[in-house]
């Protein structure tokens, strides 16, 4: 039998893997302000984090424009909260792959992978991010 979660516990449970507050957001929209793929994304970040904030997470799982984020994090810089929402917007986006299914990267894949250009760190983020 699958598990299913709840929109509010996915939500919570975004929530505590950030270790992120969105209740502190101001909406001030700095961090949309800097964004550079404003243009891209159905919601922005102030939006997005607002949504988080409201337990609009389905509509944020649904979106594609989730998977336009650059992840260049202009939007934690500038917000003078700290609410940082490129680790929500990340977030949204592992639950959405976890939610599919998402185990492309096996531990036994991972020496053909090993490149000397590619940052471990990069390595091993996608390692955490694509298996469950």
């Amino acid at each position: 039998m699958e598990n299913i979660m709840t929109p509010q516990a996915i939500t919570e449970n975004i929530i505590r893997i950030t270790d992120i507050n969105p209740r502190k957001c101001m909406k001030c929209g700095k961090c949309t302000a800097s964004c550079p793929a404003y243009d891209e994304m159905e919601f922005h970040p102030h939006q997005f984090v607002d949504m988080i904030t409201n337990g609009r997470v389905e509509e944020l799982l649904a979106s594609k424009g989730i998977h336009h984020c650059l992840s260049c994090f202009a939007c934690v810089e500038r917000c003078p909260r700290s609410v940082e929402p490129a680790k929500l917007i990340e977030a949204v986006r592992v639950t959405l792959l976890r939610q599919q299914g998402v185990t492309a990267l096996k531990p036994e894949e991972v020496p053909e992978l090993i490149d000397n250009e590619l940052p471990q760190q990069a390595l091993m983020a996608a390692f955490r991010k694509y298996r469950k």
